[in-house]
């Protein structure tokens, strides 16, 4: 009977997790648009949410796939953006209404004229948000479902099987790495200080 017990309490100590309160994440937002000039008003409607826009990449063809053609016309751009405000992953839902609701206010009738897809990065993974479930994504409430989209692995980050073409080239990569850095230098001002 003895033997049950030690078990038993070993079995408490060794495998009950502890609930803590997940690290603060980066909010990011993927731009896209057949209007260049409308990338600087979008950036700023943002960043009046999420703070300071820390990082912009360049202007970037967005052409691996023609899935938004017959909406947004030929000839899409795209910008990615990144946020000096750190936000709580759970607030992921309620960003991405606000950005459609952002689309509809660009909108000319009912069609969209930017895209605006939000996520947000930590030290260990590249989420997005979408409406579109499937067997990858995660429900996250509100009718907003979650997708690791990159893992940070060996210094870098990497592609699943179910990446978006765009987001596993090496050049789309790249960028995460380079606001994945900014987030760090964020999370430990904010922990030293």
């Amino acid at each position: 009977m003895a033997l049950i017990t030690t078990t038993v309490a070993v079995r408490k100590g060794c495998f009950m997790g502890k609930i803590k309160t997940p690290e603060p994440v980066t909010p990011i937002a993927s731009v896209f648009t057949s209007d260049e000039g409308l990338f600087e008003p979008v950036r700023q409607i943002l960043s009046e949410r999420l703070g300071l826009c820390i990082y912009a990449s360049s202007v970037l063809l967005f052409n691996h796939t023609d899935y938004y053609t017959t909406e947004m016309g030929q000839n899409l751009k795209r910008r990615f953006f990144a946020f000096a405000e750190l936000i709580k992953p759970s607030k992921l839902p309620s960003l991405k209404h606000w950005s459609n609701s952002l689309e509809q206010d660009w909108a000319v009738s009912s069609k969209r004229r930017v895209n605006i897809d939000v996520g947000y990065i930590s030290l260990g993974k590249l989420v997005l948000a979408t409406t579109k479930n499937h067997s990858h994504r995660l429900y996250l409430g509100e009718g907003i479902y979650g997708e690791v989209t990159l893992r940070f692995v060996r210094g870098h980050f990497e592609p699943w099987l179910w990446t978006y073409p765009d987001y596993a080239s090496p050049e789309y990569r790249k960028f995460f790495d380079e606001i994945r850095e900014l987030h760090r230098q964020k999370l430990r001002s904010k922990f030293i200080h």
